[in-house]
Order: structure tokens, then sequence, then C-alpha cells
């Protein structure tokens, strides 16, 4: 490979939330992570260097996002990775993908007005819904033979509700890793634009999809695009979370005018990171080849996971996700509960793996073991989860 993911690079002391701060999340320092989804490996050497010679220049004034160069890299990689054209007024910078969301959803809804989702999901989202004080209403995904699938019977029951007024979409979907074909995303539309609910897609792991699936922007398949907005960012496949910023496409008028309002006005939060702006551009303009073998050592990281679980851990069941670097492990045939594996992981094994009831009550049979990292630091911590069950096996 040209890139060096298999590069192991010590993280720790640099205020990293995954290593660093990992007692936080798990009770016990010095655990092996696989938790927080960021990755482990460098960012482009291109970001770096652009990085280096902004640091260089020494100044580091407020910072405007509104120009034509982000604009534009990020409408030419819309273009070029998913035959998506969007304008540029639709395009707007945002601190976070969780600040547009939560945004969004002030400006559409009220106190106890109805947040439609599938779940499993990613924790962050009930967080959102239940501290802007609305509710969740849970459309929860069929999982069959190894695969998720939407219950569109379930899902048009919640969506008619009088109070439902937004459905928030993961796509693709964490933690499952589920793509949504072009005709799942179409009955979502229509069942959306039916019972008059907003979607806010939440794209950001859209660059990481392993073939032959191909994620479609929500965009690509609404027919009113007053009706639907994508939050992403750069940052999840060039992990760049701590440059900060992400951006939101957002096509309807008068919701874009007022969200720039509460971003410069109300919240005072117009003025962007100059690292994470040019960090963007420059990643979008130019580092196309590096995200193509980025998926390609990621799926072949998914692929070692799968042979060690078919191999080791035979009461484990895994299927190859459809995208993300987030391995959803099905630990229901273990003989044992899932607080007792989690104390034997932390605390016998000493590697954190995330527990599935973190993404609600449909998880809880689950773990999700973020594997963007070098593939020997998988290996070590594959044979920790082994190492852990069969501790609870010999003490039965």
């Amino acid at each position: 490979m040209k890139y060096k993911f298999d590069q192991m690079i010590d993280r720790t002391g640099t205020y990293c939330t995954q290593w660093d701060y990992i007692e936080d999340r798990f009770g016990e320092p010095d655990l092996l992570p696989f938790s927080i989804s960021d990755t482990d490996f460098q960012c482009p050497d291109e970001i770096i260097q652009t990085l280096e010679t902004r640091m260089n220049h020494g100044i580091f004034g407020y910072t405007r996002w509104n120009h034509a160069e982000f604009k534009d890299s990020i409408i030419g990689w819309f273009r070029n990775r998913f035959s998506c054209e969007i304008k540029e007024d639709w395009i707007v910078y945002s601190p976070s993908v969780i600040y547009s969301i939560s945004k969004v959803i002030e400006y559409l809804t009220i106190e106890g007005d109805h947040i439609v989702m599938q779940t499993p999901a990613y924790d962050a989202f009930f967080k959102v819904i239940q501290d802007n004080n609305r509710l969740i209403s849970d459309n929860q995904l069929l999982y069959e033979n190894g695969k998720y699938r939407i219950d569109f019977d379930d899902l048009e029951q919640k969506l008619s509700h009088k109070r439902a007024k937004v459905m928030l979409l993961c796509s693709p979907h964490n933690p499952t890793g589920r793509v949504w074909t072009k005709h799942e995303l179409k009955a979502i539309i229509d069942l959306c634009n039916k019972h008059n609910v907003f979607i806010i897609s939440d794209e950001i792991h859209m660059d990481i999809v392993h073939e032959p699936n191909s994620h479609i922007p929500i965009i690509n398949t609404s027919i009113n695009l007053e009706k639907v907005c994508i939050c992403t960012s750069a940052s999840k496949t060039f992990n760049t979370p701590g440059l900060g910023g992400s951006y939101m496409i957002l096509p309807n008028e008068t919701m874009n005018n007022e969200f720039l309002l509460s971003l410069k006005n109300r919240d005072g939060l117009s003025s962007a990171s100059i690292f994470g702006t040019l960090a963007t551009i420059k990643a979008y303009n130019t580092c196309g080849d590096w995200v193509d073998e980025l998926v390609e050592y990621i799926h072949d990281n998914l692929k070692t996971v799968e042979d060690f679980i078919n191999k080791n851990l035979p009461k484990l069941k895994f299927t190859m996700p459809e995208s993300t670097y987030l391995a959803w492990i099905d630990i229901s045939q273990l003989p044992f509960s899932t607080e007792q594996l989690q104390h034997a992981l932390v605390h016998h094994a000493k590697v954190a793996i995330m527990p599935g009831e973190t993404y609600g009550l449909a998880g809880k049979d689950f773990i999700r073991m973020n594997i963007g990292c070098p593939k020997s630091k998988i290996i070590e911590g594959l044979n920790r989860l082994k190492n852990a069950i069969d501790y609870l096996e010999r003490n039965q």
C-alpha cells in the first residue's frame, strides 16, 4: 500500500479522548481502546503539510468560511464521489454535526414533539433529542439472519403521529453499517412527504462504504428538497475532528437563513477554525486516492475480524458491514450476561469495546468494536476479547 495505515503511533499524552480518557467511560485506565469512533490513522500528508505551512505563518485570527474555496471543495467532492450536484448557497458551516442536528430540531419542533429514528442508534442522537425536551419515536430495525432491514409498517405508524415532525436518519447507519439502498431511501422519503415530516440525514460515514455498496446522498433521491438536509463533515473520513468544523447541505432557503442567523448572532459561532477549514479544502481537493486505500484497508481489517471470530469464537456472530469502520458483533449466544462480559473485558482482559446497550435497548446483544486502526492492534484486541470469554467460560 502507498499509505501508512499499518503504522502504530502513540496517541497517549495528546489529550486524546479514546486513549487518554478511557477511564471516564470504562472505569479503568490503561485499557486497549476500541471505543469512540475516531481512528488511529495519521491524516494524509497533504493535509499535514498544509497545516504546517499555515502554522508557520503564526497569525491565527478570525476565519471566514463563507467563500468559494471552501464551498467548491465540497461541491467537487459530492460530484466526484457520489455523482451528486449541490448548489453553493445550500452549503453552511457548522461547528459539529450534532450542533447542526440540534439546531434544525430546535427550529422545526417544539417541546414534546416526536423525532423518529431507527435503533440501535448513535448514542448522541438520544442525548440531543432528550435534552431538547423532544420525544424519541423508536423505529427499531429488524435483525434477521445477520442483517438489518427497516420495518416500514412501523415507520409509517411512527411518522403518522400528529406530533412527528422530524425523522433523524443515519446514512450510512451507525452502528450496524447498513448502506440504505435507493429503494429504501425512496420509501423513506415517500412516507415522510406523505406525513409532512422533515428528514435530517446524518451522512458523516458517507466516504467509508464497502463494495459493491454505494452511498446515495438523500438529496439525490428526494424530489422535495425543501424537506431534507444533510449534516456531515470531512472529519470522520480524514481523522480530523480535533481541528473542528462540519457543514450542512440545506436547500430550504428560509431554514438556511435562520440557521446562519442563529450561528452568527444568537450563538456567536460563525468564525470557523482555520485548521479545520484548510483541512477540509485540502482533503476534498487532493486526497481521493488516500480515501480509496483507507476503505480497502478497513475492509481488510473487517475481514480479519470475521476470520478470527469464525475460527476462534464460534459463539459470536459477525456479518461484514456494508460501511463504516465499526464491527457490530452479535454476542447473544454467549452463556453469560452482557454485564459479565463487560466486567471480564475491562478488568481481566484490559480491553475497551463498547457495549451494545450504549446504542439503545435494540443493541443489548451486541458489542461495537472500532477497527479504524492498524491491523496489529485489532489482532491484539481480538485476542483479548477471546481471553475474556475463555476466562468467563472457565469460571462459570
